[in-house]
């Protein structure tokens, strides 16, 4: 088998408008239509089942038909890079913003975004939350220096829209309802024990936590965080890097 038929192979089996590869032969006769149709069926439908298993909240929102019919163009123009599926569909978002049928649904993308942290978080090494005691033996006059391990499943989100709020009507989280307020939402995505978490983060959060996850020291996080909104509380949201098992371990400078 060349390397172009195996191209060709790989183009046609993406697109259903392709035809039967040149040089594809059956026991029963030169380029066999019905057969190749059916394998290739077979494999779009389970494409499109895979993505479905991986974004169940965005087929929801949308309906299993759109669906499908997004999932067979999403898959035409990008084919499965490895056998392993678990990560298929991580540009899906990207994909779904230059989707005409799906334009009116800005906040789309982001849930996708979303859905897909989730699945990496659930798929991320396992690693021991940081423990309360390990912060509260630091003195006081340390603390500015002090820097954070992020979780191995750790990942921090924005949007523009209320998007955690979109997710969780649509994944069994919470009730569906009317959204009073649009406005936008940040989550933190983590897998500190067994299952995957998704916590809305308050404003100034996400700032403060990527700061940490990047490794730069307390102190800096905090101003970066207050920067973007002066209320924030950094009292709170140590404690939200505590409950939420969103970081494993702590070092100072003169450690790393």
């Amino acid at each position: 088998m060349t390397p172009a038929f195996q191209q060709d192979f790989a183009v046609a089996l993406a697109d259903l408008s392709k035809p039967v590869p040149q040089g594809l032969t059956a026991w029963t006769g030169d380029r066999p239509q019905r057969r190749f149709g059916v394998y290739r069926n077979n494999v779009q439908a389970g494409l499109a089942a895979a993505l479905a298993s991986r974004f169940p909240a965005t087929e929801r929102i949308v309906g299993a038909d759109f669906f499908i019919a997004m999932a067979q163009e999403y898959v035409a123009a990008h084919p499965p890079r490895s056998p392993l599926l678990l990560a298929y569909g991580d540009d899906l978002a990207g994909f779904v913003e230059a989707f005409e049928p799906a334009m009116g649904l800005v906040y789309l993308p982001d849930v996708i975004r979303l859905e897909a942290a989730r699945g990496h978080a659930y798929h991320a090494a396992d690693a021991e939350p940081l423990a309360a005691g390990r912060l509260a033996a630091i003195p006081v006059d340390r603390l500015a220096d002090l820097r954070f391990t992020p979780h191995p499943s750790l990942a921090i989100l924005r949007s523009s829209h209320p998007m955690v709020t979109i997710w969780a009507m649509n994944a069994g989280e919470a009730e569906l309802a009317q959204i009073a307020e649009w406005k936008g939402e940040d989550a933190l995505v983590v897998r500190p024990l067994m299952t995957v978490e998704v916590h809305r983060l308050p404003a100034g959060a996400a700032t403060f936590f990527s700061a940490l996850a990047g490794g730069q020291p307390l102190a800096e996080a905090a101003a970066r965080a207050m920067d973007e909104e002066p209320a924030f509380d950094l009292a709170a949201n140590l404690a939200g890097l505590i409950t939420t098992g969103a970081f494993t371990d702590l070092v100072f400078p003169e450690e790393t």
